[in-house]
């Protein structure tokens, strides 16, 4: 007979007359403590809420001490940070006196042996069957089994005619889903690129002819005006070496009638 009971937020395993250390209680030396049960085994394990309201776990404090020393060490590098601390831990150190159930099992007992009387006692009971029922079930079974036979005999019928109609709607899908050859489509778009590169090429043939004429007509019309300019500039020089002369000549024969006066 154990039980497993609960204090300081840990679980201990714990037997009549044994010695153990928990964490400190609020308690005098030589007073008896009640500790909390989870887990009560004897005979049968008790642990659900009402068989455990029944288990008593009871405790005497035999003293309070204190753990083992344990050294705290704290460092942080490349800082010249260094701390040493100890820590003991205060404990009390109890004695089980004694571990009751009460009732509690019997309960346990009681409930689990009442559970298969009531499954048992709420489980619906079958009439017995009659002669009339099974005579019916026979018939409908009957009927069921000559239904099945006529539709097999209909589908080994109708099997032929629907492999037929079946092979005939499958060739025709074949055929028209079978895909056109695309040499043709290959060509004709290749016929239709020629095409197009050869028109192409005769627009702009025909474009920088025409731009090429243009300009050529460009360059006679800038010439033509060039020469017309020399042949205006080249008569009106003649026109004024002229007037040139004869200004000379009208003053010699002023200078030579003058002599002769």
């Amino acid at each position: 007979m154990y039980a497993i009971v609960k204090s300081g937020g840990k679980q201990y395993r714990v037997e009549r007359g044994q010695q153990l250390l928990i964490e400190r209680l609020a308690a005098d030396e030589g007073a008896s403590v009640a500790l909390e049960p989870v887990l009560y085994r004897s005979e049968e394990a008790v642990f659900d809420r009402d068989g455990l309201e029944r288990v008593k776990v009871t405790a005497k404090v035999v003293g309070h001490v204190r753990g083992e020393k344990l050294r705290v060490f704290k460092f942080k590098p490349k800082r010249g940070y260094k701390r040493r601390t100890g820590h003991r831990q205060e404990l009390t150190r109890i004695e089980v006196t004694e571990i009751s159930a009460g009732s509690a099992a019997r309960a346990g007992r009681a409930r689990r042996a009442k559970a298969p009387r009531e499954t048992a006692a709420k489980a619906p009971v079958k009439a017995p069957e009659t002669a009339e029922a099974q005579t019916k079930e026979t018939a409908k079974v009957k009927a069921a089994e000559t239904a099945e036979a006529k539709t097999k005999e209909t589908a080994k019928v109708k099997a032929p005619e629907t492999a037929e109609v079946e092979a005939a709607e499958t060739a025709e899908a074949k055929t028209a889903q079978t895909p056109k050859p695309k040499r043709a489509k290959k060509n004709s778009a290749a016929k239709e690129g020629s095409a197009a590169k050869k028109s192409s090429a005769a627009k702009e043939g025909s474009a920088a002819k025409k731009s090429s004429a243009a300009a050529e007509e460009r360059s006679a019309a800038t010439e033509a005006s060039a020469r017309a300019a020399k042949k205006g500039a080249d008569s009106a020089t003649e026109a004024a070496e002229s007037a040139d002369t004869g200004a000379e000549s009208a003053k010699a024969k002023k200078e030579s009638s003058e002599d002769g006066t």
